[in-house]
């Protein structure tokens, strides 16, 4: 299992014209293959008049499941592109739909390629991507004289406090990121000789979005 990886958090939309021809990257944030087929059939009906619905996604870890279809469009010219540039932005659990409205001239291989490569990078750079990590919510008791510790060290690696309680002891819930568990568990023992008492909580994935935290069950 993997302990982070990127995806889009919010889709975005992106319109570019090829010799009069139209393409419309639409991007979703998607979690199972019937999500996929729900999403494409809506957008089939949105662009009803449109002459080719393109797409590609990646969905899951190690192993991912990929799949793209050109729609209609010469073999390997709209749907290969497409998934080429989410692989290549190591993208998971995306789709990207690019709808054609055909201008009239033809754009030949070369150009169909470039077109829909162009779209899928339009929307993407359109949408807001993050990077997910896997890690779990830690619970640490402390006395007073070692709160000053603590606070010290998870500040020095970056790790966000959701919460802190104020009783006879101080009980502190920090986001920790599961790769760094050993390490981070590790020094605050040595950081306050020993008396830091642990108590892993739930796993979740969470994610930093324009300074807030995005916490995931």
């Amino acid at each position: 299992m993997e302990n982070q990886y990127r995806t889009v958090y919010v889709g975005g939309m992106a319109e570019i014209v090829e010799k009069k021809s139209r393409f419309i990257a639409e991007i979703f944030p998607v979690f199972s293959e019937e999500e996929v087929l729900q999403t494409l059939e809506k957008t089939r009906k949105q662009y009803w008049d449109a002459r080719h619905h393109c797409w590609a996604y990646v969905l899951g870890g190690q192993p991912e499941v990929t799949r793209c279809s050109d729609d209609g469009e010469p073999s390997q010219t709209a749907g290969k592109p497409i998934l080429d540039v989410i692989m290549g932005q190591e993208l998971r659990n995306v789709l990207v739909i690019v709808t054609r409205y055909f201008g009239g001239t033809l754009l030949g291989t070369g150009g169909l390629v470039r077109a829909y490569s162009k779209a899928a990078q339009e929307g993407l750079a359109h949408s807001k991507i993050i990077t997910k990590i896997f890690g779990f919510k830690l619970k640490i008791n402390i006395d007073y004289a070692g709160l000053g510790k603590i606070q010290y060290i998870l500040g020095q690696r970056g790790l966000h406090l959701l919460d802190t309680i104020y009783t006879d002891m101080v009980e502190l819930i920090a986001l920790v990121p599961m790769e760094e568990k050993t390490r981070i568990e590790a020094e605050l023992l040595e950081g306050t000789n020993g008396q830091a008492v642990f108590e892993e909580g739930e796993t979740c994935w969470f994610a930093w979005m324009d300074g807030e935290i995005i916490i995931d069950g």
